[in-house]
């Protein structure tokens, strides 16, 4: 996939493009719909299939005080964008200039002018240009004039919910630690990247090592609490079955920050320092609490390792 990060850097006669535009934040299944249709688009009509998308939440201008984290980094999204198999994606700077780019300049100088537009894709409340003047209805009312035709996605719910797939129910269930619906409104596994680095080697004097990640991870953590899950070592290609902490740990007092850390299941000597690995979330076993004591914390991990077993289909 061909990243542009500005539309001057879209060659001449890269065109005609079928073009999805949208803020893909965590590329989550309504997103995968919109990109599954782009590609069947851009086949019909002999385009290059294209995602416009930003590289942060409009409202981090618009309205610092209403942004949401988000579910992922930019880079993270491009990653997932890349995976679904279209030929490149366009990502433009949110600044307070785009802010105020008309809706009609928008379609004029970045979707007929630089990507030479075939076809948009949108979601039904999708919205662009100065004050949210761009509308599904004001594609359609340009379309005939510049040549592209215009397509509203229809919104993707789960089975037996009534509640549509977005990243704000995604951002609430993750905050609530409830990373299995998670997934099924992802589409994917819920999960953070980062390096394994040295931490208090406390897990490894209890029998139970486990790998830190920095507290530089790329996308929204789950609530604290304990889950099963996999480590993937991004250095060796390797899929380890894990038990997985977030938070402070709570029965010490000298852990000030929260960590993702990974005890890898059957594994007791493995070393990750300095890997690239990536964490997913599975299913949430339990809160964190504060044990009385060394010896029920011990015992309380060792029942973490089984279930998580359980949940992973290992246990025999």
């Amino acid at each position: 996939m061909i990243v542009f990060r500005s539309p001057e850097e879209v060659p001449a006669g890269f065109g005609p493009s079928a073009v999805a535009i949208g803020k893909f934040d965590g590329v989550h299944a309504g997103h995968r719909a919109v990109i599954q249709r782009l590609n069947e688009v851009a086949v019909a009509t002999g385009s290059r299939s294209v995602a416009v998308t930003f590289d942060r939440n409009p409202l981090a201008i618009l309205r610092p005080d209403r942004c949401p984290e988000n579910v992922v980094t930019v880079e993270r999204k491009l990653e997932l964008l890349s995976e679904l198999g279209i030929d490149a994606t366009l990502v433009l700077t949110f600044d307070a200039q785009l802010a105020a780019r008309s809706a009609n300049d928008f379609v004029l100088d970045i979707l007929v002018g630089a990507l030479e537009v075939s076809a948009v894709l949108v979601g039904e409340d999708f919205r662009f240009g100065n004050r949210g003047a761009g509308t599904p209805e004001l594609l359609r009312e340009l379309g005939p004039r510049h040549g592209f035709s215009v397509e509203v996605v229809d919104d993707v719910y789960l089975p037996g919910s009534s509640r549509r797939v977005s990243s704000s129910w995604i951002r609430e269930l993750l905050i609530e630690g409830d990373v299995a619906t998670a997934a099924k409104v992802l589409g994917r596994n819920p999960d953070v990247r980062g390096e394994v680095v040295h931490g208090l080697k406390r897990g490894r004097e209890l029998g139970f090592p486990t790998a830190n990640l920095s507290t530089i991870v790329d996308a929204f953590v789950p609530a604290d609490g304990v889950y099963a899950g996999w480590l993937v070592d991004h250095d060796t290609g390797i899929r380890h079955p894990s038990a997985i902490s977030v938070g402070t740990n709570p029965t010490f007092d000298d852990v000030l920050v929260r960590q993702v850390e990974a005890h890898v299941l059957g594994e007791t000597g493995l070393d990750l320092y300095g890997h690239d690995v990536t964490v997913e979330f599975v299913e949430r076993l339990r809160g964190m609490v504060a044990f009385e004591g060394i010896e029920k914390l011990m015992e309380q991990m060792a029942a973490d390792v089984t279930d998580a077993a359980e949940v992973l289909g290992l246990s025999s």
